[in-house]
């Protein structure tokens, strides 16, 4: 909802207030140590038979465009390191005995260390919309501009960002959000749909997707097109150091009361934050399946992982151990995951983003979702070799 991105920007809890070291740090804690299976939290009680089914579909991704490995990730070799393991997943057995003999016969888990583990979740927004714009509905989603470019190196380095537009022969960063909201894109033909609230507009950038009720009748399902390119701000951190709220406080859920307990405010606090996400329709993926992530997948809830794609490829099995928000209760989550999706705000090796599933509830566990944990990667055994040897314990 990367938000997915490299692609999307699945702007995943960027709500959170989260404390990232530098990649140059990061780099010298890192330490791998290899563990059995039999020592990971809760391995036996998992269902690996439905960890194989997404494997299994991220690697007919991986086998073929291979999105998942376009860009090079630190922990996870290259794509030939995993093509024979993807073919030999594609004919195993997806019981749930058989599926956790394939994983311990054909991998190796190196349990990420000398980091702190840390874990978000986010989820696909349900929200109300309009084709037509008319009463309610004012707050225009829009799509791709085609002005909206990639800049060359020598700009992006002199303008620090990586995208912008080319005005008079010129690079320049693209406009904010403020500057989009207040018209500058109004006679683009750029509306897709229209929504009640710029506060629903905004939670849906945030989490990069989202599916539209419309008033004419069926939903839509709306997907990452593009950003801006500018630097994210979390509206969560600019009124903690307002102390308009604690941080002890801060959750989406708490984030959106303020908001709405603040009409007055709440167009300038979101104006903080100039980056700006363009949408495109998805109604190519049915209403059953999840939100489409940076692998251009389908995202399927508590199983999909947004990860930082400088460490991990897409496509990646990886353990998570955790504590999750259930229907209000906090309890243990020990879970074999596939690295499908990205966002700005995931930075480290052992950063996770849980995606949560679609709607309410699934928004109400995303965004209390704030734990500390672990994170274990299953990769071949002639890659987890090397990786020992360069990052091992």
């Amino acid at each position: 909802m990367h938000v997915a991105i490299g692609c999307k920007q699945l702007v995943i809890a960027l709500l959170a207030v989260v404390t990232t070291i530098s990649t140059a740090q990061t780099a010298l804690a890192l330490r791998l140590e290899q563990v059995s299976f039999s020592n990971l939290p809760g391995w036996q009680r998992d269902d690996h038979g439905a960890a194989l089914r997404v494997f299994v579909g991220a690697c007919g991704e991986l086998t073929t465009s291979g999105v998942g490995f376009s860009r090079k990730a630190v922990l996870s070799g290259t794509r030939r390191d995993w093509l024979a393991v993807c073919e030999q997943a594609r004919r195993a057995d997806v019981s749930p005995v058989m599926a956790r003999r394939f994983f311990e016969d054909h991998l190796v888990a190196l349990n990420v260390t000398g980091v702190d583990g840390q874990f978000t979740g986010y989820f696909e927004p349900e929200v109300e919309g309009s084709r037509l714009r008319g009463g309610e509905f004012t707050v225009p989603v829009l799509s791709r501009p085609d002005d909206l470019v990639k800049l060359s190196k020598s700009a992006a380095a002199r303008l620090g960002v990586g995208y912008g537009r080319i005005a008079n022969g010129t690079a320049r960063p693209y406009f904010t959000r403020q500057e989009i909201e207040q018209g500058q894109l109004a006679s683009r033909n750029l509306e897709l749909l229209y929504l009640k609230s710029w506060t629903d507009l905004f939670f849906m950038q945030i989490q990069g997707s989202g599916r539209v009720r419309l008033r004419e009748g069926g939903n839509v399902r709306l997907g990452y097109a593009a950003k801006t390119g500018l630097p994210y701000t979390s509206i969560g951190k600019v009124l903690i150091d307002r102390n308009e709220m604690s941080r002890e406080g801060m959750s989406m859920q708490a984030l959106r009361a303020w908001l709405k307990d603040n009409p007055n405010q709440a167009r300038q606090v979101m104006w903080e934050n100039k980056s700006y996400v363009f949408f495109r329709e998805l109604n190519h993926h049915g209403t059953g399946t999840g939100p489409v992530g940076a692998q251009n997948l389908p995202l399927t809830t508590r199983r999909s992982l947004a990860i930082d794609r400088r460490y991990w490829a897409l496509g990646v099995p990886l353990w998570v151990s955790t504590t999750v928000f259930s229907g209000g209760r906090l309890e243990n989550f020990d879970r074999l995951m596939i690295a499908q999706d990205t966002g700005s705000a995931i930075k480290g090796p052992a950063r996770g983003d849980v995606f949560m599933g679609t709607g309410h509830q699934a928004g109400f566990d995303a965004g209390a979702m704030d734990q500390a944990g672990s994170l274990t990667a299953l990769v071949p055994r002639a890659l987890a070799a090397r990786l020992l040897r360069k990052h091992g314990r």
